[in-house]
């Protein structure tokens, strides 16, 4: 994969503030320009559509939540906690992208983008409880994952370390496998 030019990188960092500030459809090309002051054209020869700068704001943490479920598929004996402890360090490292996914939920629904995050809930339930969760199991995942997922941005002070152990805890605890 091919690293982004110093300009597109400052296009995406811009873009990121402004759709988090006033949203993906409220938030013009030429904003984003104007911020660079760079032209819109300029803008144009890196990214041809609203769109393509969306997905691509959004590709690292798709690309980094596929890796590692992959990676833990094809490991044998994962522990839940050793998985929901990756899965909420992967999370917290691109919480200000999932804040984007929720607040921006029907754009990224136009872009097809939703359905992958919300696969990984299934694929995280079926790495648990194995092929054939039950219904039970399968809605335990959906609120374990999904509630993982909103610690991370819902306590952004508390410390990192302080709020893996407390979020993971709760998540075993809705997955009815809390260790203790």
């Amino acid at each position: 994969m091919a690293r982004p030019s110093d300009t597109k990188k400052r296009i995406l960092t811009a873009a990121r503030e402004l759709f988090a500030a006033k949203g993906v459809q409220q938030t013009s090309l030429q904003e984003i320009a104007d911020r660079l002051g760079i032209t819109k054209p300029a803008l144009y020869y890196h990214f041809s559509s609203r769109e393509e700068l969306v997905r691509s704001i959004v590709e690292p943490l798709l690309s980094d939540g596929q890796r590692f479920l992959r990676d833990i598929a094809r490991r044998e004996g994962v522990a839940p906690r050793e998985l929901l402890e990756g899965f909420f360090d992967f999370q917290h490292r691109h919480r200000a992208d999932v804040l984007l996914l929720l607040t921006e939920m029907t754009t990224l629904a136009e872009l097809g983008l939703i359905d992958t995050v919300l696969s990984w809930r299934a694929e995280v339930a079926t790495l648990i409880f194995g092929p054939d969760p039950t219904l039970e199991q399968q809605i335990r995942a959906t609120l374990a994952i999904g509630g993982l997922q909103d610690c991370t941005i819902q306590f952004p002070d508390t410390p990192v370390d302080e709020l893996r152990a407390v979020t993971v805890t709760a998540a075993l605890d809705a997955l009815a496998l809390n260790e203790n």
